[in-house]
């Protein structure tokens, strides 16, 4: 059981799992307050505010910065994974969920006028990629995460 003590007490892996549900449940609230619904997806689901993707890269990265220095081989990895990732989110992920509107709505015409084709029920996920503020606050709740879990968990 080794291992298990291990992978529990790994700082870094628990900030970046802290960080996400951190930041979905957040992104929970934010949706809710909004809409004025509550919607179970939005506590797992891609998409909105604040980025979960670039919170947890973000905390794994400050984490790893401080338990391990930023001199080392271990944060290099986790800092440009981290840029890649929220540069991915703002990029390629967020123009996907662009299309997808697009695409839904075309489905929509086609199915409401009864055009004869296989045209699916089912919409395209739109809630998929971050505009920069949502990758933005993804990235300062991960900063604050993972400075507290590197500063009082790596203290203890």
């Amino acid at each position: 059981m080794g291992w298990l003590y291990e992978l529990t007490h790994n700082v870094v892996l628990m900030s970046g799992c802290s960080a996400w549900v951190v930041a979905q449940v957040i992104k929970f609230f934010i949706h809710a307050a909004i809409y004025k619904t509550f919607r179970m997806e939005r506590l797992f689901g891609d998409g909105g505010m604040p980025s979960a993707h670039s919170a947890t890269v973000t905390s794994m990265a400050v984490a790893t910065a401080i338990t391990e220095g930023v001199g080392t081989f271990q944060f290099a990895i986790a800092a440009m994974l981290a840029i890649i990732v929220m540069h991915d989110a703002m990029g390629v992920r967020r123009e996907t969920g662009k299309q997808s509107v697009v695409l839904n709505e075309i489905i929509e015409m086609f199915n409401s006028m009864q055009i004869d084709g296989n045209w699916s029920d089912e919409k395209l996920k739109e809630f998929v990629g971050h505009t920069p503020l949502q990758v933005a606050a993804g990235f300062i709740v991960g900063a604050i995460v993972g400075c507290v879990m590197g500063f009082v968990v790596f203290a203890a």
